[in-house]
């Protein structure tokens, strides 16, 4: 749990989080995601309201039911859209972008979170899990309907184009999945301690290479530079390599959070006359999209999930996360 506002103040502490109110479920939780989010709140670089539970990327069984909902849904596998509270009445919710709602609240910042045994949210949110798909692994439909938001409305890649994909964590391998699915040829790019992310990627298929080895990410795309580059680090580096990479009329796509300002060479967007697309959250379409890839096995899950633990190791779990030593940890509270 977010103890407090400033950076730091998280702890395990005992929470009881009710029963489910009309329109409402109530989880028990089998699959929790770590996300380069939590840590931004862990430091206060990202809004939040605390306290807290923490965690939006989740996997569960639905537990129990309030007034009004079906029956049906009783233990059921699901996994969940963030959202637990919108307006309804801003401009964007009125355009069905209910993600872009000033008065969002959603779990994990706002509103209690999957870092825990049990979750309450709106029925509405619920999506029934995949046939196949693991309890754990399902915890990525969340991150990969981010991508999709992203990379899929309207479409960033089509078929035949050379996709430069930087950061080699979850969301540069959902990322370079939904483009291969598109019909792009990727190129997966890694700083040099990313060797483990980086051999994940080589194990579903891409060509990788590290940002320093300039030849073989200039060859990639050679003459002309890739028609669509994808940031997915959030690191200054990063988005250096792909607005000096992209050809000219390309399309650059940002995915990957900072959390700070950084300094980059913005002048390349107008040198290069870039097409720039970003997205942020999910939206409901984009969870159709996710579920259909992952229904059609044209996007893995599973290869991304690095280690499954406990919640009582959540600082071991943070620490290896921020280092870059795997590239989705997930809590399973049940252990």
């Amino acid at each position: 749990m977010k103890t407090a506002p400033g950076p730091g103040n998280v702890a395990l502490v005992d929470r009881d989080i009710g029963d489910p109110q009309a329109g409402q479920v109530l989880l028990d939780v089998t699959g929790a995601g770590v996300c380069g989010t939590d840590l931004h709140i862990c430091d206060d670089e990202y809004r939040n309201h605390p306290p807290v539970t923490m965690g939006h990327e989740v996997a569960a069984v639905v537990r129990a039911v309030g007034m009004g909902v079906d029956a049906g849904w009783l233990g059921a596998r699901v996994t969940c859209e963030t959202y637990f509270s919108t307006c309804g009445e801003c401009a964007p919710c009125r355009d069905g972008r209910i993600n872009l709602c000033p008065r969002r609240r959603s779990i994990g910042s706002f509103a209690d979170g999957g870092f825990a045994e049990r979750l309450l949210l709106p029925v509405a949110n619920l999506h029934r899990i995949p046939g196949g798909v693991d309890e754990h692994a399902a915890a990525l439909c969340e991150p990969l309907a981010c991508v999709c938001n992203c990379l899929c409305d309207p479409a960033v890649v089509s078929p035949g184009d050379l996709v430069l994909v930087t950061g080699p964590g979850a969301m540069g391998l959902l990322a370079a999945q939904v483009a291969r699915a598109a019909g792009g040829t990727v190129l997966v790019v890694g700083r040099g301690s990313d060797e483990v992310r980086l051999r994940a990627a080589a194990e579903l298929g891409f060509p990788t290479a590290t940002a320093d080895d300039a030849d073989r990410v200039g060859s990639f795309a050679a003459p002309d530079g890739p028609d669509v580059v994808i940031e997915c680090s959030g690191a200054a580096a990063g988005i250096h390599t792909c607005l000096t990479s992209a050809r000219a009329g390309g399309r650059y796509v940002q995915i990957g959070l900072a959390g700070r300002a950084v300094a980059v060479p913005f002048d390349e967007l107008c040198y290069r006359e870039l097409s720039v697309r970003s997205g942020f959250a999910s939206t409901p379409w984009s969870w159709r999209r996710a579920l259909r890839l992952v229904e059609g096995g044209q996007v893995r899950l599973d290869p991304l999930v690095s280690e499954v633990v406990g919640l009582g190791q959540w600082e071991r779990v943070f620490a290896d996360t921020r280092s870059g030593r795997g590239i989705k940890f997930v809590f399973d509270p049940r252990l």
